[in-house]
C-alpha cells in the first residue's frame, strides 16, 4: 500500500473516534513511520505495530501547559505484513490508533488487553 493511502487510514481511524474521546485529545502528534527503531523492537515481547510516548491525560496537571507534545507512532510495514487485503489493513489501523489513543487516555496494556478481548 502506497504511505499516503496508508496515512489516510490513520486519519480516518482518528476521526472516526467518538466525540467524547476526540474532544480531550490535546496536545498530540500522530505520526506514520515505516517501522520502530531497532531500539524499541525488543521492548515488546511481539510485533510492534503502534507506540505512545508522553504524559498520559489523567496524569497531567496544572504546568503541564508548556511540555511538547505527546506522540502517538503507528508502524505502516508490521501492520502491512500482518494483513492480507485493504480492509484487513484498515481494521487493524483502526485496533492499533485505539489501543495508542487508550495509552493516552491513561489505560495499562493489561486494561487494553481486557477491552479488546470484550470486543472479539
Amino acid at each position: 500500500m502506497e504511505r499516503r493511502r496508508f496515512e489516510t487510514l490513520v486519519e480516518q481511524a482518528l476521526q472516526g473516534l467518538p466525540r467524547r474521546f476526540k474532544r480531550h485529545l490535546k496536545n498530540i502528534a500522530v505520526l506514520v513511520e515505516d517501522s520502530p527503531p531497532q531500539g524499541e523492537r525488543g521492548r515488546c515481547s511481539g510485533t510492534l505495530l503502534g507506540l505512545y510516548h508522553g504524559l498520559p491525560y489523567p496524569e497531567r496537571g496544572a504546568t503541564y501547559g508548556s511540555a511538547l507534545p505527546d506522540v502517538i507512532v503507528i508502524y505502516r510495514k508490521p501492520i502491512e505484513s500482518l494483513c492480507r487485503t485493504e480492509e484487513d489493513i484498515r481494521r487493524r489501523v483502526r485496533e492499533v490508533v485505539l489501543h495508542e489513543v487508550g495509552h493516552y487516555f491513561g489505560l495499562s496494556e493489561e486494561d487494553l488487553r481486557d477491552i479488546e478481548n470484550e470486543e472479539s
